[in-house]
């Protein structure tokens, strides 16, 4: 049995008319009376008599009204209660981000959302392994990279770009010295990630290509940051990360005209052919607030 023939035979049975049914549902009178023709034949029973002015149910037709006709009504309601449907974004906001730029970015960008928008309820996972968002359950992610997103099953939008700068203790420096060129790097200690190689400095008119080597390793920024505030060494952080400890005097830019390569934040989501409302609104939240109050450089 079809069941969209259910909801021609409800259709007619409430317009008492296949005409009538026809107009409502938007199609010929032809399809709705060979629709409830073939419901009749699947069923084995009459369900509707035909005269030349009007309709009537029959008696199993109108017990199988009486029967159907709450259920497509119900189920009518449940679709339309979807939140994806509602005017206005609902529901639940799965996002995961990096622990560094989550703290330091996200908090008030997601309470100020949240603000505007009453009706989602956001479930932020801070984590700075790269989280598989179908097979996990995401929304969307906020992700830092220096390439471009490729993922073909994967949508990403550039939020902006974020630079890496060389960053040092008052304390520190005054004990060793201030680097004055990135040769002078080599005898420095270093706090560094864990997977970090040799990298390039671009300077005033030449690349410089210096290795990393120090007793810290780790795998966090906030954690590095606390390191290089307690004079343990020299090492990059993000401008956006450093910016404040740097007004406050606990940071020293070290080597300011020389930069490493950095990268930018993006916006990533699944590749589905419609984006939830919910999903779409954050993303607009999140061009519209970094587009007034941009990274530092």
């Amino acid at each position: 049995m079809d069941l969209n023939q259910l909801a021609l035979f409800v259709a007619v049975a409430e317009g008492a008319s296949f005409s009538t049914a026809a107009k409502k549902l938007g199609m010929p009178k032809s399809s709705v009376s060979r629709g409830i023709s073939s419901l009749e034949s699947a069923l084995g029973v009459q369900l509707i008599h035909r005269t030349t002015r009007r309709v009537a149910l029959s008696t199993a037709g109108q017990a199988l009204y009486e029967r159907v006709s709450p259920m497509l009504a119900s189920l009518r309601k449940s679709v339309g209660e979807l939140p994806e449907l509602e005017d206005e974004p609902s529901g639940e906001l799965r996002l995961t981000a990096v622990v560094d730029w989550g703290t330091t970015v996200l908090a008030e960008i997601i309470t100020r959302f949240v603000a505007r928008y009453p009706a989602v309820k956001v479930d932020l996972h801070l984590d700075n392994r790269v989280v598989d968002l179908v097979a996990e359950g995401f929304d969307a992610a906020l992700r830092l990279s220096s390439n471009t997103l490729k993922d073909s099953s994967l949508r990403a939008r550039r939020l902006g770009p974020f630079s890496l700068r060389l960053y040092g203790s008052p304390a520190y420096l005054a004990r060793r010295g201030t680097p004055r060129h990135p040769r002078e790097l080599t005898s420095h200690t270093w706090v560094s990630f864990r997977s970090a190689k040799p990298f390039s400095l671009v300077g005033p008119g030449e690349t410089m290509r210096v290795p990393q080597s120090g007793s810290i390793r780790c795998d966090d920024m906030f954690f590095m940051r606390e390191t290089l505030r307690l004079g343990a060494g020299i090492g990059f952080l993000p401008s956006m990360l450093a910016e404040p400890e740097v007004a406050e005097g606990r940071l020293v830019p070290v080597l300011p005209k020389w930069s490493m390569p950095g990268g930018s934040v993006w916006f990533v989501s699944t590749a589905e052919r419609h984006m939830p409302r919910k999903v779409a609104a954050f993303r607009d939240f999140l061009l519209e607030t970094l587009k007034q109050r941009p990274f530092p450089p």
